[in-house]
């Protein structure tokens, strides 16, 4: 791996640490709705009611997306950082521990970087959905 490489793992790396603060407000957001569930929930209106367990369910895919974000953001700081060597080493390990089926060729590293990218959008899209749906029941909270 050469130097460019490693510096684009490092800035790959770098983007998924900055979006943490995404991940943080989707776990909020799901927590208050669990909790506006728990406490209130025969008081709510049912589109309230909905619109927050929307929230929550919502907050399940939430959490996967932002766990296969940490992933990757911890494999590309070991890919920078020269502790996983190549790409091919990534994707054995990543076979071994039963992550990832072994590929029959090994991606290129501009690949992983789009798909961890897409990643990214779909994990931000999914968040701005909870934050839709919180916004919405709180807004038809009152509405009986």
């Amino acid at each position: 791996m050469n130097d460019n490489d490693r510096a684009l793992c490092a800035t790959t790396a770098s983007l998924l640490h900055a979006a943490g603060g995404i991940a943080a407000l989707g776990l909020a957001l799901s927590g208050i709705a669990l909790g506006v569930l728990a406490l209130t929930a025969r008081s709510l209106s049912l589109t309230s009611c909905m619109g927050f367990g929307a929230v929550a369910i919502i907050g399940v895919l939430e959490r996967y997306l932002a766990l296969r974000l940490r992933l990757d953001a911890g494999l590309f700081e070991g890919l920078a950082r020269g502790n996983i060597a190549s790409l091919s080493a990534l994707d054995s390990a990543l076979g071994r521990i039963g992550v990832r089926q072994l590929p029959d060729a090994s991606r290129a590293l501009a690949e992983r970087v789009f798909g961890t990218r897409q990643l990214l959008q779909r994990h931000g899209i999914t968040v701005a959905c909870q934050a839709a749906m919180f916004l919405l029941a709180l807004l038809t909270q009152d509405m009986q």
